[in-house]
């Protein structure tokens, strides 16, 4: 995966010579505030990230429904699920894909958590994680631990999708075990 690095910013650079740059937002940081959102997901019911005050958040956003990665990442938070409820965490995936893809994509692969909608893209930008080129917007493979007051506790920006859901789990276990006022947070 490291040799990626090196032709994406080789990518980065001709796209910017020819002024198609990447869209690059303010990266948030570990102990801010999670941007608040409200959004559809796959069975058209809204949620918000009040919803889920007094609980742990798995914010993850993801570029594609039903492409392998995205399926490889879905559905192991599908098989972790009971584990991860038990450590009192919501999941919630993020794509640009509509609500009708997210609908397919949940139904052919049996996912039991929202997959949210955010077709224009507004909160994969508020979370520093929308990838435009040209007419192209994506979002970026990034999650966001969110904590129970709704401050983001842990970013991951580099996901390996085969072993992510087990890596927060430990992760959490880690972050659980602080008090909340005096957690610290990780990056």
């Amino acid at each position: 995966m490291k040799a990626l690095y090196p032709a994406r910013r080789i990518l980065s650079g001709a796209l910017a010579a020819l002024g198609l740059q990447g869209t690059h937002a303010t990266e948030l940081a570990a102990g801010a505030m999670a941007p608040t959102f409200a959004l559809n997901d796959q069975e058209n019911k809204k949620h918000a990230l009040a919803d889920y005050r007094g609980r742990w958040v798995v914010l993850y956003f993801y570029p594609k429904d039903d492409t392998p990665g995205c399926t490889t990442e879905a559905c192991n938070f599908r098989d972790d699920l009971p584990a991860l409820r038990a450590q009192n965490v919501q999941v919630l995936g993020v794509s640009m894909d509509d609500t009708r893809s997210h609908a397919r994509f949940a139904g052919k692969f049996h996912l039991p958590f929202p997959l949210l909608s955010d077709t224009d893209g507004s909160l994969a930008t508020a979370y520093g994680s929308l990838w435009s080129i040209g007419p192209l917007r994506i979002a970026k493979r990034h999650t966001f631990l969110i904590d129970p007051d709704g401050r983001v506790a842990k970013i991951y920006r580099n996901v390996r999708p085969a072993n992510h859901s087990r890596e927060l789990q430990q992760d959490l276990k880690e972050l659980q075990k602080v008090p909340a006022g005096t957690r610290k947070p990780a990056s």
